[in-house]
């Protein structure tokens, strides 16, 4: 799967030294100009590494003129993720119930999302999109799920966002999928007389208004994740709820991968 644009090519990495790449593209991103906390062997290797590496998938997007990595996601299909520790979002997640109502069905973990900071522009946050939605095609996958973050660690800083996207957001029954009794941190912090839509949509990362606009649900209750300073929610995007006006750009749920759409 190789899909380019312009100076860009997204890619799945090939080699044990591209995704040493993208861990440090990592390292930079998340510790350097965020607010993450590195342990010893982080800050050491000037590398963000986890046991799940090994058993991912890594999408890498690639400046050809300049011949380094701008941009990369993590990727992780939930048979490769049964046959080991499972899914990495399950640590703050209580997945189990979701996989068990959807057993027909096929998931995908997205992970480790991050641009530099030059290159985040529409047209390299496009080309990761169809470098997802390329491999979900080629796997025939149902389902992504996946951690979405928040910066900070206090939620009532952030109880605005956090009330809009359980009042607004919220999974329905059949896609609901809540944190860990011993992790969950209550969304609807505000009454919805409080809420202020455009306001809190305002204050949401990039990412997650772009899984909004795809059409995703949000999982019940938050995590505080205290190493990368972030409070994160569960994201639930099945490919059936994807707005079918993103099919024009990156193709419908049965045409060939690997070509952007004209």
């Amino acid at each position: 799967m190789n899909v380019a644009s312009g100076n860009f090519m997204v890619r799945l990495a090939v080699s044990g030294e591209e995704i040493a790449a993208a861990q440090r593209l990592r390292y930079q991103v998340f510790y350097e100009e965020g607010a993450a906390r590195a342990d010893a062997v982080a800050a050491a290797t000037g590398m963000d590494c986890d046991p799940f590496d090994a058993i991912c998938d890594h999408l890498i997007v690639v400046d050809c003129a300049g011949k380094a990595l701008v941009g990369t996601y993590r990727l992780l299909r939930q048979a490769v993720a049964e046959a080991h520790d499972g899914f990495y979002s399950a640590r703050e997640f209580d997945l189990e119930p979701l996989i068990d109502r959807h057993r027909h069905l096929s998931f995908l973990e997205l992970g480790r999302s991050c641009v530099l900071r030059p290159y985040r522009t529409k047209a390299v946050i496009e080309l990761l999109w169809q470098g997802i939605w390329d491999y979900v095609r080629q796997h025939r996958l149902d389902v992504m799920v996946g951690c979405a973050s928040l910066e900070g660690t206090d939620p009532d800083d952030l109880a605005l966002p956090l009330s809009f996207l359980a009042a607004q957001c919220g999974a329905p029954e059949a896609w609901r999928a809540a944190a860990l009794s011993a992790r969950h941190v209550e969304m609807r912090r505000l009454p919805a007389s409080a809420i202020d839509a455009r306001a809190a949509m305002k204050a949401l990362p990039p990412l997650v208004k772009g899984y909004l606009r795809l059409g995703c649900h949000v999982g019940e209750g938050a995590v505080i994740d205290r190493q990368f300073n972030t409070t994160d929610i569960l994201i639930v995007l099945p490919v059936a709820a994807i707005n079918n006006r993103y099919f024009a750009r990156y193709g419908a749920p049965d045409a060939r991968p690997g070509h952007l759409a004209a």
